[in-house]
């Protein structure tokens, strides 16, 4: 490949050396109001937009979330620390997964660790995730070079030109897709099988209740 891509691949690696997340210690331990809630979101998520004019949160969005039980509803109208994470994982799930999938992977967390009080806090377990990911870069860079130079291997027969650079960049971008199409399929029979592990414990604490309920009568 020419050298326009290598460049391209330098961004793209010096990018991921520099990717910014939102830190444990910047959300704030106070309730926020929607409007100051889609603001945080947007200063902490700015640079990872596409364009200047995508949207990074709305109320709508924070609002369609609640509605289809992703995030827990906001008490008197304001959204605690526990919320600004959840809308962090959401952020990023939203991308590849659909909004049922994200339920399911975070009933747990709102079920088990969002209340006050939880033995677990939410913050602790978003520490705990950062952490892996950051620790996860290194080898990321590496998988995305070693990609790079084997489609830099393709369509060698091809003279050097502007052909061969659409040919290499394309089997370039088709082995990412194909790495992240990969992923996706565990990840959804990851969530596939805590659905029917959830469904069974639903239905065998169902069959209980009404064991002891008849034979109370």
């Amino acid at each position: 490949m020419n050298i326009d891509t290598s460049n391209l691949l330098n961004s793209i690696l010096e990018e991921l050396s520099s990717l910014s997340y939102v830190h444990p210690g910047d959300v704030p331990n106070i309730n926020l109001y929607m409007d100051q809630v889609t603001t945080f979101m947007d200063e902490q998520l700015a640079s990872t937009k596409r364009y200047p004019d995508d949207k990074i949160l709305t109320k709508t969005m924070i609002n369609n979330y609640t509605k289809n039980n992703l995030l827990p509803p906001p008490v008197k109208k304001k959204y605690s620390r526990e919320h600004l994470l959840l809308l962090v994982f959401i952020y990023y799930f939203k991308n590849i997964l659909s909004i049922k999938d994200i339920e399911t992977v975070l009933a747990p967390l709102t079920e088990k660790y969002f209340p006050d009080g939880s033995s677990f806090e939410l913050a602790d377990i978003y520490k705990e995730v950062c952490k892996i990911e950051k620790e996860q870069l290194d080898s990321i860079k590496e998988n995305v070079t070693a990609t790079y130079e084997k489609s830099a291997e393709t369509f060698t027969h091809l003279a050097d030109g502007e052909d061969k650079e659409i040919l290499q960049q394309f089997a370039f971008i088709c082995s990412l897709s194909f790495d992240v199409y990969i992923k996706k399929m565990m990840i959804e029979s990851l969530i596939d099988l805590n659905s029917e592990k959830r469904a069974e414990k639903a239905k065998k604490e169902a069959s209980n209740q009404a064991k002891e309920k008849k034979d109370e009568n």
